[in-house]
């Protein structure tokens, strides 16, 4: 059987200085850490209205090491909805996965962790969100899309701001 060279130079190194082991990132696990949906004026709350209700979202990203190559990392979304000052439904849900990755330089690891991993998780949540408003008598809640990226990019400028102050 002919060697294939390809196979010979990428056991060698593959350039990012992790001996020859290709890049990986891996779901191993996807679970609902905690969800909670309350319509505390139901079913007063479920007719309808003239106009839409406004409706608040906060997205939060955190992960933590299980081991070397094994992150957790949850998304937590909390959606809010009111009419005047009235809420018409609260739902939160944290959302987790385990994620295997390895072969990646240092650099990228919390790109990958903050970025790559809960844009896998997003849909997912998504879902869970919109089937658990329709469920409380509501229409069901599709999230836009979320950048992940820009997100992180924010974090970070926020966080070397803070450093800068702590310093000054």
């Amino acid at each position: 059987m002919a060697k294939n060279d390809n196979d010979a130079a990428g056991a060698v190194s593959n350039g990012n200085g992790n001996n020859g082991v290709q890049p990986s990132l891996n779901v191993l696990a996807q679970y609902v850490k905690d969800l909670s949906f309350e319509s505390p004026g139901a079913p007063n709350s479920l007719r309808g209205r003239d106009k839409a209700p406004g409706i608040a979202i906060n997205v939060n990203v955190n992960a933590n090491p299980l081991s070397d190559k094994e992150f957790d990392v949850n998304l937590s979304l909390t959606a809010k909805a009111a009419f005047d000052k009235d809420v018409l439904f609260n739902v939160e849900l944290v959302y987790g996965g385990v994620f295997k990755i390895e072969g990646f330089p240092q650099e990228h690891m919390l790109p990958l962790l903050f970025i790559e991993c809960p844009r896998l998780l997003f849909p997912f949540a998504r879902q869970i969100i919109a089937d658990a408003t329709r469920n409380g008598g509501f229409p069901p809640l599709m999230l836009d899309p979320i950048d992940f990226a820009q997100m992180f990019q924010q974090k970070m400028a926020e966080d070397q701001a803070a450093a800068k102050v702590q310093v000054s």
